[in-house]
């Protein structure tokens, strides 16, 4: 009988794994030779299926957060849900809510991402048409580009204490979108479509409107353009994509000497210098101690260095580490989630990592997961950089083939081991 039982188990965690996830996001058929193959597959009582998430809500919609953060830091998430717990993990609602309360909150925002968009169809009359901009429409004071008057150049919307400056500078950057819009994620057959495309160019042109400081900058398309393609409703991907550049906005934050993702690069160099002295030192007499080899990785979030599938469980793990349940009423407060003493109840409500942080006080939000992470990725290939990177070229050769040959849960766990590490040795 046991054995029968057991026959019976593993029958059912083939028939688990071997679902075909290819369906969820195909790839063009001429691209399927190139791609390598994803190593996530849904683990029967690991990964967050969709019978458990339906569970984790009370009759009201309360969600019992800590039950989902344990199942998606085992196994991930199911991609059949992948968009509706994406909303939760990136504070975009609380988990205290009720569905009535969320209901509310999601229309609101439509509503708000509407008066946005029309701000950005009355300076660029064709911006809601389905197509998109590659090339300039206005000089850099502002005249339009010969031939491309009328349909492309509105005038300038009557929003209080917008300047001239701002509109030139965000019609300026349209065609940049929209260059980089045509080279997110080509392999995918989402992206056949120019209608999708152009829904990708919206979102991102509609954030930087809303967020002139920062702007547009590349790399800011790997980050959006999952978000539009798992959430079908523009102005909900808008806003999960908008959480999510709150986590890494300031990477972006450039000035005429460095990009904000520099002091991360910095935190990098602290914290291989501690765990790993003698790569750090070998690094450093390469020339490579500012570590500007890993400065793709830290903006696109290791976009490249894994197939669309994986990149997406590492995403969600991480995120789900790292969740402070505070996220959302401090990000409607436009705070930062603050690390505060809590009790052992309320400390299930946080991620693996987060819960490390309040645990031991730590303010530094500059050593996030991500940080830790390349740590890791510079461990596995420890032996090789030491042994055979002889300058800097080896360094960015040997960690660039790593790139669709990570196993993402490895380099999790290894991140999360280098993290203890060096709590322990800053006591």
């Amino acid at each position: 009988m046991g054995n029968v039982c057991l026959r019976l188990s593993e029958d059912h965690m083939r028939r688990s794994t071997g679902e075909d996830l290819g369906k969820y996001f195909p790839i063009r058929p001429e691209c399927e030779a190139d791609v390598p193959k994803p190593r996530f597959k849904p683990r029967v009582g690991k990964t967050l299926s969709e019978r458990r998430w339906n569970a984790a809500f009370t009759k009201d919609g309360h969600i019992d957060i800590s039950g989902v953060l344990r199942r998606i830091q085992r196994g991930g998430i199911h991609p059949s849900i992948k968009a509706d717990v994406y909303e939760f993990l990136l504070g975009c609602f609380d988990p205290n809510s009720t569905y009535d309360e969320r209901t509310e909150i999601r229309q609101r925002r439509r509503e708000q991402y509407a008066a946005w968009k029309a701000e950005c169809k009355e300076m660029v009359p064709m911006f809601d048409s389905g197509k998109f901009i590659t090339t300039p429409i206005v000089t850099d004071d502002g005249e339009p580009v010969e031939g491309e008057a009328g349909n492309l150049n509105g005038p300038k919307p009557v929003v209080a204490g917008v300047t001239d400056k701002e509109v030139i500078q965000w019609k300026l950057s349209l065609s940049q979108i929209g260059l980089d819009v045509v080279r997110t994620d080509r392999t995918l057959v989402f992206y056949e479509s120019e209608e999708n495309q152009a829904k990708l160019w919206r979102v991102l042109a509609v954030y930087s409107w809303v967020d002139n400081s920062i702007g547009y900058v590349q790399g800011m398309n790997d980050i959006c353009s999952p978000m539009v393609i798992l959430l079908e409703d523009e102005a909900d991907a808008f806003w999960c994509y908008e959480r999510a550049m709150r986590r890494v906005r300031e990477n972006f934050r450039s000035s005429t000497s460095s990009m904000g993702v520099q002091s991360q690069l910095g935190t990098l160099s602290q914290i291989m210098k501690v765990v790993d002295p003698k790569l750090h030192q070998h690094l450093e007499e390469l020339d490579g101690g500012e570590y500007l080899f890993a400065f793709r990785m830290l903006m696109v979030l290791f976009r490249r260095e894994f197939t669309f599938m994986d990149s997406l469980y590492l995403w969600e793990v991480m995120w789900a580490m790292e969740y402070n349940p505070n996220m959302f009423q401090c990000y409607e407060k436009a705070e930062e989630p603050a690390v505060e003493k809590v009790n052992t109840k309320m400390l299930k409500q946080y991620g693996k990592f987060e819960r490390k942080n309040v645990e031991t006080g730590s303010v530094d939000h500059k050593s996030e997961l991500a940080i830790f992470l390349v740590a890791s990725f510079l461990e596995t290939k420890n032996k090789k950089l030491m042994k055979e990177a002889k300058g800097l070229d080896d360094v960015v050769q040997i960690m660039g083939d790593m790139t669709g040959n990570m196993d993402a849960k490895k380099a999790l766990n290894e991140a999360l081991k280098i993290h203890k590490k060096y709590i322990k040795a800053k006591k």
